[in-house]
């Protein structure tokens, strides 16, 4: 246990039984009344936020996590398997932790994992990443107005919007958190 005063934004502490990031965490003194602290906090797992006022001299539990990169290894069922790439040991990361950027998964790429006592809190896909386009359609000659688009699918299954002078076979670089085309890769 350790007192409000020694939280700082970031750390990760053990509210009512949840497990909440400290997202703002400001010292206040309101004129001639006890000093608090605000503190606005997010919910690990659910995502909503929390504000609460701590006393000076409550206590809190700032909960002990390691972040650490992790080698993504393949999917089974609902879960992907992750490897340590210093111990070589593999852990099963719930699908569900990565978000939208799942999908963007490729085998042998690192991504960031944050563990609390051997149970996965959060996981973080790299924020872009290269794929090889492997259907498109052949661009239509005269059809290029402005920013003209069309639809792609990338080696992992998904599909995005990608300017008209993609083939297939070419690279790309996608931003996993909106699976907006960044630019094509130089071979």
């Amino acid at each position: 246990m350790a007192k409000a005063s020694e939280v700082k934004s970031g750390n990760i502490l053990r509210f009512n039984g949840e497990l909440v990031s400290v997202d703002e965490y400001i010292h206040r003194t309101p004129g001639n009344l006890r000093a608090f602290y605000q503190a606005k906090m997010r919910n690990v797992k659910t995502g909503k936020l929390v504000e609460y006022r701590f006393r000076t001299d409550e206590e809190v539990e700032i909960a002990r996590v390691e972040t650490n990169d992790y080698q993504y290894l393949y999917e089974e069922g609902d879960f992907f398997v992750v490897m340590d790439n210093n111990t070589f040991d593999q852990y099963n990361i719930p699908k569900s932790l990565f978000g939208d950027s799942a999908q963007f998964l490729k085998e042998g790429m690192n991504v960031l994992v944050a563990f609390e006592s051997d149970e996965p809190l959060m996981a973080q896909a790299p924020t872009t990443v290269e794929l090889e386009i492997t259907y498109t359609e052949p661009a239509v000659k005269g059809d290029t107005s402005t920013n003209a688009l069309k639809s792609a699918t990338v080696e992992t299954g998904v599909e995005i919007r990608v300017p008209l002078f993609i083939n297939i076979g070419d690279k790309v670089k996608v931003d996993t958190r909106t699976g907006a085309y960044l630019e094509r890769v130089k071979q």
